[in-house]
């Protein structure tokens, strides 16, 4: 008997506090799973950053074998700077002196990763101007892309996502639930092929150091807006139509990112998605509730008696002779 009252308060109590359970699950999810990353990361990519540092040291020890005119700090102190200047795009290769970081194409570029909040990271401000107005621009910038591709993404997803499952839900009388499924599969199936795959085989055919998994790499990361800035096309040394390549690039990752919140929120529009985030919200309580349908009432009551007031006014400006007899009338139908 005791053992059922406890279970059953158990359960009660569960039931109670479930969105705070599946809140607190949710959370221990993502720690663990951002431990899970950093193990699978670290254990793949450090035997290969070892290989790496042990090649770099024989070369520099054979350099300076080679060099003896040259000492070590000597060495790494023109390397500290070669590699300082890397950083903010500039190389002093002669190869790759012809590419100009900063022309107009470079820097439309630029501010389409900066807006977008991709940020390759392969070109930075050099000055201290440049750094104040990269701040101030990207304050006000970011915010406005977001209005921009909200605004976007809201008017293109009643053609694409809501009306064509709407017509086949009316018009041949499927499941509403299943048809917005099929058509999110099929939605999310098109814009992989049409902005993943297919310019993955374009960016590998275009780039001479790139094969197909490093192409598709770039559009996953640049997409996502991750943006490592590991690889950024544009930058090969004897890159043929270099300013209309970046034109078209910075096209590209707009209509992308486009496509990619298009497919975002047809998902988040399913039911079963609607369901289960339901599950870590916070439920409202019954007195907000009361509170907020107070406060439409008292709104929609102001409204009313505002638009009378208004209607009253103008009738009185339109109507100047009107007769005091007719005017009560006149008010008093207004007021009913």
């Amino acid at each position: 008997m005791l053992q059922s009252l406890a279970g059953s308060s158990c359960v009660r109590l569960v039931e109670r506090h479930r969105s705070a359970w599946c809140f607190g699950l949710l959370v221990l999810g993502y720690l663990l799973y951002l431990v899970f990353g950093a193990v699978v990361f670290s254990s793949v990519e450090l035997p290969y950053e070892d290989l790496l540092r042990q090649e770099l040291r024989k070369l520099k020890r054979s350099f300076v074998e080679e060099h003896k005119c040259l000492s070590e700090a000597q060495l790494e102190s023109f390397l500290a700077r070669v590699l300082e200047a890397s950083n903010y795009g500039v190389s002093v290769l002669s190869n790759a002196s012809a590419n100009w970081n900063w022309d107009f194409t470079s820097a439309l570029f630029f501010a389409s990763t900066v807006l977008s909040t991709t940020g390759y990271g392969h070109t930075v401000p050099l000055s201290d101007g440049g750094k104040a107005f990269c701040i101030v621009y990207s304050v006000i910038g970011i915010p406005f892309t977001l209005l921009f591709l909200t605004a976007v993404v809201q008017r293109i997803i009643v053609y694409v996502t809501r009306r064509p499952v709407l017509y086949f839900h009316i018009r041949w009388g499927f499941s509403k639930q299943m048809v917005a499924i099929i058509h999110a599969v099929l939605l999310g199936f098109i814009t992989v092929s049409c902005f993943f795959f297919i310019p993955a085989a374009i960016f590998s055919v275009l780039e001479d150091d790139w094969n197909f998994l490093e192409s598709f790499y770039f559009c996953f990361i640049s997409l996502s807006t991750i943006g490592l800035g590991d690889y950024v096309p544009g930058e090969g040394y004897n890159q043929k139509f270099r300013e209309l390549y970046k034109i078209g690039i910075t096209c590209y990752l707009l209509l992308g990112l486009i496509a990619m919140l298009v497919v975002l929120e047809t998902f988040c529009e399913l039911h079963e998605l609607k369901k289960f985030r339901k599950m870590f919200y916070v439920k409202k309580d019954k007195e907000e509730d009361q509170v907020h349908i107070v406060e439409h009432d008292q709104l929609s009551f102001s409204s009313i008696s505002d638009q009378a007031a208004s209607m009253k006014e103008d009738q009185k400006v339109n109507e100047p002779f009107v007769s005091p007899q007719s005017s009560l009338n006149c008010d008093g139908s207004i007021n009913n």
